[in-house]
């Protein structure tokens, strides 16, 4: 909690002390130490009075969930006898009385016990399943409350990095499922491709960190390694995830006899095409039920003109928006590299530390990369480069082939572009040619190509170039622009790279249908932007740096 507490604070220690009487949760809860509950506890003159009226209220409340239990076998035992006396009817007259006496005592004693059995089975699979308070970061406490008040709401959670908000939905997603066995779920990213690698991981996390309740959860999920769809074995409930990029996937999805759709979850949501996309699925997915509870969950975008930003302007009634950042979250949940990073990045570069680690857009226009510094980069300079990254763009026309040369600073992130070349309707041979003879490309210098032709990558190493295929991989355009916009600066000489400079200064996100910016990078004018992304993959790749 941090700061000298008021006395609203205390008030909400000794409720919450009375709630549970436990000083160390309490304690956590509120971030503070154990002692300062117990002081707290101690000034406060009626707390022992308050404990005993909160005892008194929970024993009535058992004794009457005793009595319902007593009234229900009471009623069975009922049932049972009506039954056993149409039994007696049909058995011969000249049975031993005795023996009837028995067999009618084991019949009672045997469906009681089952009856007992199998009521306390329903008990144990219908107990409401809690996310442990130890799980949930402050920020979402209230939040967690909220969402089991039975009604509709349309949460948006943007932010910044490390602020545990997929970590909050891929818990809340499975302990929302395991209450309501007619609830089925949807998990939407804007490109299928990625689903395997992102969501499907955190459905599981969240499955395993709520199995720490009920060890019984784990093994009733089935998550295939291939397959999207992820099923709950007991009830059948599904989990679907799906791409926003083949909508008929979408809509053709049928939930199992008696359930519904009831959660959805928007992961990456800025990289959706758009609040258009968001409607038309909600519309074909928002059906055969009346509770509805979507997760919008994102970093928050750089321009403030993003569809994302602007959404969040938007008054509904059913809406909530949780802001988010590191600072909100248990230093030992992130660890002490993250925290690092973090204040490094705050003392390099303020302005991109406000935007990735405390979630505030920054911009105010579609440019990609503002972190830009057009100017001549010297030959002294250049002789001090030592760390030189060599990238191509593969193409004959009217897309050219393009070629960058760079070195980066990673002390300072900051990346220096000095060197390239630009051909069209070039054979490999030819541009292995110009790499070698204008360029000064040896064998031990690395080039990184673009992988969609392996065998031009090939046809390089058959010349004698240390040529090799890019990664790439879901999620590679995406995270290696972030990257690069992230850098505390680009320099770019325009004499040296003007194509480079005018792709680098001229770059903008794309544009939904009603003009608004979206987290897209068109794969137009873009062909050194590849070549840079290309060239700098064994950094970038490398995930934190």
């Amino acid at each position: 909690m941090g700061g000298k507490l008021n006395d609203l604070d205390k008030q909400r220690i000794v409720e919450a002390y009375i709630e549970c009487q436990n000083y160390s949760e309490v304690a956590r809860v509120f971030e503070v130490s154990d002692y300062t509950i117990k002081k707290i506890v101690k000034e406060n003159q009626d707390i022992s009075k308050k404990i005993e009226l909160k005892k008194e209220e929970n024993t009535k409340n058992v004794l009457s969930e005793m009595s319902k239990r007593t009234q229900k076998k009471i009623s069975i035992l009922d049932k049972l006898l009506d039954g056993i006396e149409q039994k007696a009817s049909n058995i011969d007259a000249f049975t031993n009385v005795k023996d009837l006496a028995t067999a009618y005592g084991i019949l009672i004693d045997k469906d009681l016990k089952m009856t007992e059995f199998q009521s306390s089975q329903g008990e144990e699979i219908n107990a409401k399943i809690l996310i442990p308070a130890a799980h949930i970061a402050k920020p979402f406490v209230d939040l967690n409350r909220i969402i089991d008040d039975g009604k509709s709401h349309d949460i948006m959670l943007p932010g910044g990095r490390g602020s545990t908000k997929s970590s909050f939905w891929g818990e809340k997603l499975v302990e929302l499922l395991e209450n309501h066995p007619n609830w089925c779920a949807l998990v939407i990213r804007r490109v299928a491709n990625t689903l395997n690698q992102s969501v499907k991981p955190q459905i599981e996390w969240g499955i395993d960190k709520l199995s720490e309740v009920n060890p019984k959860i784990k093994h009733d999920w089935n998550i295939p390694k291939s397959d999207y769809d992820i099923t709950k074995k007991s009830t059948n409930q599904k989990v679907y995830l799906r791409g926003a990029d083949d909508p008929g996937k979408i809509k053709s999805i049928k939930p199992p006899p008696g359930k519904y759709i009831a959660v959805i979850v928007y992961e990456e949501f800025d990289q959706m095409n758009g609040m258009e996309d968001v409607r038309k699925i909600n519309q074909s997915v928002k059906r055969g039920g009346n509770v509805f509870i979507e997760f919008d969950v994102f970093n928050t975008p750089k321009s403030k003109q993003h569809f994302a930003n602007k959404e969040m302007l938007i008054s509904k009634k059913d809406r909530i928006i949780l802001h988010t950042t590191y600072l909100d979250v248990p230093k030992e949940w992130l660890g002490d590299k993250f925290i690092e990073d973090a204040e490094w990045l705050k003392e390099t570069n303020p302005k991109a530390y406000k935007h990735e680690y405390l979630g505030e857009a920054i911009g105010e226009g579609g440019a990609v990369f503002e972190n830009l510094e057009l100017r001549e980069i010297t030959d002294e300079e250049i002789k001090t480069f030592d760390r030189i990254y060599n990238g191509v763009d593969w193409g004959w026309y009217p897309d050219p082939w393009a070629f960058n040369r760079m070195h980066l600073d990673i002390a300072r992130r900051t990346l220096f572009i000095f060197d390239e070349d630009e051909q069209n309707k070039k054979s490999n041979r030819e541009t292995a040619d110009i790499l070698i003879n204008k360029h000064k490309i040896t064998s031990a210098d690395l080039i990184t190509c673009d992988s969609a032709e392996k065998k031009s990558t090939a046809d390089y190493r058959s010349f004698g170039l240390f040529a090799r295929d890019a990664e790439k991989g879901p999620g590679s355009v995406e995270y290696s622009m972030k990257w690069l916009a992230s850098l505390f600066k680009i320099v770019i000489d325009p004499i040296r790279c003007p194509k480079t400079a005018e792709e680098f200064n001229s770059y903008e996100l794309e544009k939904d249908k009603e003009g608004n910016f979206i987290t897209g990078y068109p794969d137009k004018n873009n062909h050194h932007i590849d070549a840079v992304r290309y060239g700098t993959e064994p950094v970038w790749k490398v995930r934190g740096q």
